[in-house]
């Protein structure tokens, strides 16, 4: 299992995580077995709200007696006190009441992350902000109750906002090709180069994002469903995913344990299975000639590290100082490029490679 650093902490996240979204079509049995074989596998990261509520006691057994091991990614706004189905809720006490419910539940007294829940339009963002929950999660981050500030959210522009507060350690978002590269979902709002720029914006800020939906609800992994009219594997999208700037984890749901070894045998796969390149076939005009750090133009001849490069170059630009050091303590830089075109005729996204690595030598001085 690969590990990723939280900027604001430290911690180090396991990049494939585990969403609940669809776990309660297991037995409590079964779940509580999903769980503990994550957790032996090396994945220490979960989003800790299920589309309903009896899904709840399966990850308590399994956390029983390893809740040092994994970090819960719990929400402030899950609403489960209706007929048990998740509901969005902004009402501060009934927020508070339910958050506070699923700390007992894990017989837990704190939370990894706690998040603002599914929040995607201005006058919600307001009431949050206003109406006493934003100020809850503040004083429990000072008391130790959430030990990192974080939100989730469709909408890149309130994405903005919660980033704007300079209090969150992280966001989820829903990332994966369709809703990058079309309009095809509500839940895919902003352009394409909008939203590739939010990205960009988290790393820059040192905010981590983990990611929901990478499968799109599963419709990228049908061709009959998928906009692209071509089926992506599980694979492809989780590297897909990675592959953004910003991310620290992913966080695919799974049904059952079939589900959970195939998002197991990631770390495994050989990069040939992880390659998304084919979808450079459905970009938008937009999209074309923008480097998406796929690193399908590897290996360099001259050892540069293409995609970083060009992922450090972009934050540079944007102002982020940490970004043009790592520039600098790579091995082999820009002004090292001969100019020989390799990366050029490898890319699939049109990118004029040595362009750029002219652009980064002037830039950076090497």
């Amino acid at each position: 299992m690969e590990y990723r650093v939280l900027p604001h902490g430290g911690e180090k996240i396991s990049v494939v995580g585990l969403g609940m979204g669809s776990i309660h079509e297991s037995s409590t049995k079964e779940i509580a077995r999903i769980v503990d074989t994550a957790i032996d596998e090396g994945i220490n990261y979960f989003d800790m709200v299920p589309s309903r509520s009896s899904a709840f006691e399966g990850y308590a057994r399994a956390l029983n007696g390893k809740r040092d091991k994994v970090m819960l990614q719990m929400h402030l706004g899950a609403d489960y006190s209706g007929e048990g189905y998740a509901w969005v809720t902004t009402n501060t006490k009934r927020a508070i009441s339910q958050f506070e419910e699923r700390l007992r539940t894990f017989n837990t007294d704190y939370a990894d992350f706690g998040f603002i829940h599914c929040i995607d339009n201005d006058a919600n963002f307001d009431k949050v902000m206003n109406g006493g929950l934003w100020d809850y999660a503040c004083k429990m981050h000072d008391a130790g109750v959430i030990r990192h500030i974080g939100f989730s959210t469709h909408n890149a522009n309130i994405a903005r906002r919660f980033l704007a507060t300079g209090q969150v350690d992280m966001g989820m978002l829903a990332i994966n090709p369709m809703y990058d590269y079309t309009d095809e979902s509500v839940y895919g709002k902003g352009s394409t180069d909008d939203r590739a720029s939010l990205y960009r914006e988290f790393e820059a800020a040192g905010v981590g994002i983990s990611v929901m939906k990478p499968f799109a609800g599963g419709q990228l992994l049908d061709a009959q469903a998928s906009p692209f009219r071509h089926a992506l594997t599980t694979h492809q999208c989780m590297q897909y995913v990675l592959d953004k700037p910003g991310v620290m984890t992913v966080l695919p749901g799974v049904r059952n344990m079939d589900d959970l070894d195939d998002i197991l045998a990631f770390s495994d796969a050989d990069p040939r299975r992880r390659d998304y390149s084919v979808i450079s076939r459905f970009r938008p005009v937009e999209a074309e000639k923008t480097c998406v750090y796929c690193n399908h133009c590897q290996p360099c001849p001259e050892g540069i590290l293409i995609g970083l490069a060009n992922k450090y170059y972009d934050l540079a630009r944007m102002g982020d100082a940490v970004a043009a050091e790592h520039y600098r303590n790579l091995n082999r830089h820009a002004s090292d490029c001969v100019q020989c075109g390799h990366c050029n005729d490898r890319c699939p996204f049109g990118v004029d490679q040595m362009a750029r690595m002219r652009e980064m030598a002037e830039y950076f001085g090497y």
